[in-house]
């Protein structure tokens, strides 16, 4: 429990050290365009459990066009996490794998990289605004058929407005679409198979 207590204290530490770094500015051309002219690849990750296990997942990586949405690149690979988890420290646990998967399209296929990596969802909760006032997040309608919004935090160099556009152009349902194959993926019975993959190389 010592040990556990001291590294959230330097997950607490870190935690601040990015928010003081995070530029809540739009950075890139394409961002101050109307229709995003000059995106041509959004990135969707994610982490798929395996069903009574905690620890062992698929992490998962795909780029899909802009504005078409059609899939580029797809990676999945069995991840085995190390970290516990902590209510408001998912990223600590869950991100590594993902920032892998990243790194290792950037190394063997950079014309593929996506040029926005904010549609990652996560499973920790956030509050859409401090109780100074300050507006951290938004709940947007992504569709006219949905009832239930979807949430969209503060980025690193892209405006929350600005975010919150994309997230929407992104949408051809409920949920953005690079997040929504990723999800199609796992209900389609792949999530199944990385499993027995996962098995088989656990037992060589």
């Amino acid at each position: 429990m010592a040990l556990e207590g001291e590294m959230v204290l330097k997950w607490e530490r870190e935690q601040a050290r990015l928010r003081e770094s995070v530029k809540e500015e739009d950075t890139e051309d394409w961002q101050r365009s109307p229709d995003f002219s000059g995106l041509e690849r959004v990135g969707g990750v994610d982490l798929s459990f395996i069903k009574g296990n905690d620890i062992n997942a698929c992490a998962h990586l795909v780029v899909l066009t802009y504005p078409h949405m059609k899939l580029l690149y797809e990676d999945c690979k069995m991840v085995t996490l190390n970290a516990p988890y902590v209510a408001g420290f998912l990223g600590f646990r869950e991100a590594p794998p993902l920032l892998q998967a990243l790194e290792k399209l950037k190394n063997e296929q950079p014309n593929l990289m996506p040029q926005i990596n904010a549609l990652q969802k996560s499973g920790d909760s956030f509050y859409l605004a401090t109780a100074s006032g300050k507006v951290l997040g938004k709940a947007l309608r992504s569709s006219q058929s949905s009832t239930k919004p979807v949430y969209v935090s503060v980025g690193h160099r892209i405006t929350l407005d600005t975010a919150v556009k994309l997230t929407h152009t992104c949408c051809l349902y409920r949920v953005p679409e690079p997040i929504r194959q990723l999800d199609e993926m796992y209900d389609s019975g792949d999530g199944q198979v990385k499993n027995e993959e996962f098995e088989e190389s656990a037992t060589s």
